[in-house]
């Protein structure tokens, strides 16, 4: 039994791509922005979590019409016919459905250990070998898959938990209200909801011992129509 083929999948599980050679390797990549938060009196900014960004999927795809391709009782390429016919058919993974106003979102799966959600975000093409007639008998294809997602994706795979509570803190020396909004909300900004339900006229003198109320998110003082959080 040979090596499984790669595929590239609608959403509903319908085969639309089957490559014809395996990548030899493919690049997985992931990344977060974080933002520093200057608060006064502290020696360095806070680092807060801004968002996340869509994962990518990298690689190279080769195509070759030399030799007759088959997958299952389909013939993918004649010996020696031109490459670009079945280039064209992975491209056009890149074209636009007219229900969706927009191209389809794919399924890049490859066995039980890769299934990527996603959409083709881009294909650069190289053609290397010609027939003597002048058109391409062979094809690399950088590809980059973006990750797919939207509301209701995210909330289903995310565990968000919000600042739901009340509780208090005493304070100790080098408290700011900047610092416990980060500590508590994530979110530095957010002092104000703190400096509110504790009264404080001046959120920048804090007495040592003192107990503060950390409100749960969103807060509203009371005769204020503005929600904080």
């Amino acid at each position: 039994m040979g090596l499984e083929k790669a595929k590239i999948l609608s959403v509903d599980g319908a085969e639309m791509f089957t490559v014809l050679f395996n990548p030899e390797q493919y690049t997985l990549d992931r990344k977060n922005n974080f933002a520093q938060i200057t608060v006064h009196g502290l020696s360095s900014p806070l680092l807060q979590f801004s968002h996340g960004e869509l994962k990518t999927l990298q690689m190279e795809l080769f195509f070759d019409s030399r030799e007759k391709h088959t997958v299952g009782n389909v013939t993918r390429t004649e010996v020696n016919s031109d490459v670009r016919d079945v280039v064209d058919k992975f491209l056009s993974l890149m074209d636009i459905d007219s229900n969706l106003h927009a191209p389809p979102v794919l399924i890049f799966s490859w066995g039980p250990s890769l299934s990527f959600r996603c959409v083709l975000a881009s294909a650069s093409q190289q053609y290397t070998m010609f027939h003597e007639r002048g058109y391409p008998l062979r094809a690399k294809l950088n590809v980059t898959f973006q990750e797919y997602t939207n509301r209701d994706l995210e909330a289903r795979q995310v565990n968000r938990q919000t600042a739901d509570y009340t509780k208090t803190h005493q304070v100790v020396e080098g408290d700011t209200l900047a610092g416990l909004a980060f500590s508590e909300y994530q979110d530095a900004t957010l002092w104000r909801p703190i400096a509110l339900r504790n009264g404080l006229d001046d959120p920048r003198k804090l007495t040592v011992g003192q107990m503060l109320v950390i409100p749960r998110l969103p807060y509203r003082a009371a005769g204020s129509d503005q929600t904080f959080g």
